[in-house]
């Protein structure tokens, strides 16, 4: 029945032999025994999808709360141990990786060093628990709904503007943020193809804009390649202060309309609260709430 459950949460096998653990062929062989026990087809299977049967739609809506339950009933043996264990998976983005979570991990593992901490770095709008995962750290405006949100991390964050002195010195240093719209600007793009405009602000004012440029780069992992284009004198970038801000101390980058830097509140850790709450996540949550009353 976890099979079966992983099977549907993660829409594929192998989606969902990531998320639990297993091999593949052992999640399609828990499966197929399931089906012949009850006598009934609980997947579609195509090779290019799987999803369940009316029959198993029907099963999953039932399981996912009775096996939430034994998943519960199992965790309260960690409250009788000296240090709670077990395995904790976040879905994340790329920036709350790169950015929050060096600061945050090593500390909680040394402090809670029977847990495995498992982290999906995942830009898109998911279904965290669908995905298989406990919980998720996300800035305000995309949070699930009927979610528990911890602050976590530093509490103001600002989107820098910047570029390579060898670039200003070619093209000029712009003043205003439409006079972006005549210069070569590296842009990002979201998973579902939407395109971010720039978001500046000044005393109140703010002006959106939506350059061109020659690179465009899918947010996340290849972010990267645009902070290597903007160092190389290929244009200008609009991305996280903190980011950016080692190109900055050391001069590969300048900073560009730093009077319209716009600031914004800082990512949430959210979780379910209609569950109970796993040892591990118990833990993770307990670690970060005193991490923010200390100011660490």
């Amino acid at each position: 029945m976890f099979a079966f459950l992983a099977v549907v949460r993660a829409g594929g096998f192998r989606e969902g032999a990531r998320a639990s653990g297993m091999s593949a062929s052992r999640l399609s062989e828990s499966v197929q025994r399931l089906e012949t026990r009850l006598g009934v087809r609980l997947l579609h299977r195509t090779t290019r999808s799987v999803s369940p049967t009316e029959a198993g739609a029907r099963l999953a809506e039932r399981l996912f709360p009775a096996l939430g339950e034994v998943e519960a009933a199992l965790d309260v043996v960690n409250h009788d141990r000296d240090r709670p264990a077990g395995t904790l998976k976040l879905n994340v983005p790329a920036v709350v990786a790169r950015l929050v979570l060096p600061a945050i991990v090593a500390p909680f593992l040394k402090t809670y060093p029977d847990i495995r901490l498992e982290v999906v770095v995942e830009d898109s709008y998911v279904d965290m628990l669908a995905a298989g995962c406990d919980a998720g750290i996300r800035y305000d405006e995309r949070l699930e709904k009927d979610m528990i949100a911890v602050p976590i991390g530093p509490r103001i964050q600002r989107m820098a503007t910047a570029a390579a002195p060898a670039y200003l010195a070619a093209h000029g240093r712009p003043q205003h943020p439409r006079d972006l719209l005549a210069h070569a600007c590296l842009r990002g793009q979201f998973a579902s193809g939407a395109i971010p405009t720039w978001e500046f602000e000044r005393d109140g004012e703010i002006v959106r804009v939506d350059p061109d440029g020659p690179l465009l780069v899918r947010l996340g992992a290849a972010v990267d390649l645009k902070v290597a284009a903007a160092i190389e004198g290929l244009g200008i970038i609009h991305l996280f202060e903190a980011w950016l801000q080692p190109h900055l101390n050391s001069g590969a980058l300048e900073p560009v309309l730093e009077p319209w830097w716009q600031d914004f509140t800082g990512p949430y850790l959210y979780y379910s609260g209609r569950r109970h709450l796993p040892a591990p996540l118990r833990a993770f949550v307990d670690f970060v709430k005193a991490a923010g009353k200390s100011g660490s």
